[in-house]
């Protein structure tokens, strides 16, 4: 699969997402839910053009692609806000797959859970849980598929979000998935959600700058001041940065990503959005708050993401700890990570 080849992938969700995911639309998915007609006619949107099952193999009805070459894919769903867990049921179906586990259609989203003493199962966050249609489970024992109308549900927060228990019958009753002992759901979440991050990363970056270059003050556009162009700057250098890691966090064939590009990725795109997210609505002033302004929903997403499979001080530990085992010279670990072409 070639780079240009990779792009026709992005192409294609740019162009759906463009058409189906407006701000108007996610706004509607937020207001009602996974029962929500919006939110049903837009997954029947990405199944339609394959997108969920791109990861599967070309014999199981998908693309046969890898992490790396759908991160274009990836990118748009947080450069449009997309609301519903696209990029999660991507990896969920590969693993489904190469487990021989059916999964049937429908969302899919992932979480970290706990076995309860009474033979429950417990998950005390799981992102995207109120809009999914499953969920593949991790803890510490075994991965199971579980569905989300057979949960007891609490809100949190973020309407996206929601805590779920499973009974024990119910966990009984699901398909155990079998996955190799290094797999961690951790890792395959923060991957994903950095590449959404950077997607939305960009997409705050050029709506500031172009609210930049129409605000007048003054007689001029605020873009024009040099305090503004300094801030543009430094949300420049946090977005573009970003999206290289995020890209290093995808690279490689398969859906299972490297721990320390993982590591870099996401501590990177977490640590860009505090900065970039202060900057931008320091540039919008008080209508970058508003609901009815378009900033918040990347924002927002940006927030809970930056939180999403550990935070940029988990990742920095991870990245500690393995700098602290790595024998040799700093510089061989740096360039093992940032080194594309020995991931294919």
């Amino acid at each position: 699969m070639n780079t240009k080849e990779n792009d026709l992938f992005a192409d294609a969700a740019r162009e759906v997402l463009n058409a189906q995911c407006t701000p108007a639309v996610v706004r509607a998915i937020e207001a009602g839910g996974r029962d929500a007609a919006a939110t049903q006619a837009l997954w029947a949107q990405l199944e339609a053009i394959g997108l969920p099952d791109a990861l599967l193999s070309e014999n199981q009805g998908g693309s046969g692609l890898g992490l790396g070459q759908v991160f274009g894919v990836l990118e748009q769903c947080g450069a449009h806000a997309l609301p519903l867990p696209l990029a999660e049921t991507m990896v969920a179906r590969a693993l489904l797959a190469q487990s021989g586990t059916a999964c049937g259609a429908g969302s899919i989203a992932f979480a970290q859970g706990q076995a309860l003493a009474d033979g429950s199962w417990h998950c005390p966050l799981v992102r995207q849980g109120a809009l999914a249609e499953a969920v593949l489970v991790q803890t510490p024992s075994a991965w199971r598929l579980l569905k989300v109308d057979q949960a007891h549900r609490s809100d949190h927060a973020d309407v996206h979000d929601a805590a779920l228990t499973w009974s024990s019958a119910q966990v009984h009753a699901a398909p155990v998935v079998a996955v190799d002992a290094e797999l961690q759901v951790r890792n395959l979440q923060a991957a994903v959600t950095a590449a959404q991050m950077a997607g939305a990363l960009l997409q705050v970056f050029q709506r500031t700058l172009q609210y930049a270059n129409d605000r007048q003050q003054f007689g001029r556009s605020i873009g024009k001041f040099q305090a503004i162009q300094h801030q543009l700057a430094v949300m420049s250098e946090h977005v573009f940065a970003a999206r290289m890691a995020a890209q290093l966090g995808c690279s490689g064939d398969g859906v299972r990503p490297d721990r320390l590009r993982v590591a870099t990725a996401k501590a990177r795109c977490s640590e860009a959005t505090l900065i970039v997210a202060e900057l931008a609505h320091a540039i919008h002033g008080a209508i970058g708050f508003t609901e009815e302004y378009d900033l918040q929903l990347f924002t927002r997403r940006l927030h809970a993401w930056r939180q999403t499979a550990g935070s940029e001080a988990y990742w920095h530990a991870v990245a500690g700890e393995a700098l602290l085992a790595h024998e040799g010279m700093t510089l061989d670990m740096v360039r093992r990570i940032t080194d594309v072409a020995a991931a294919h």
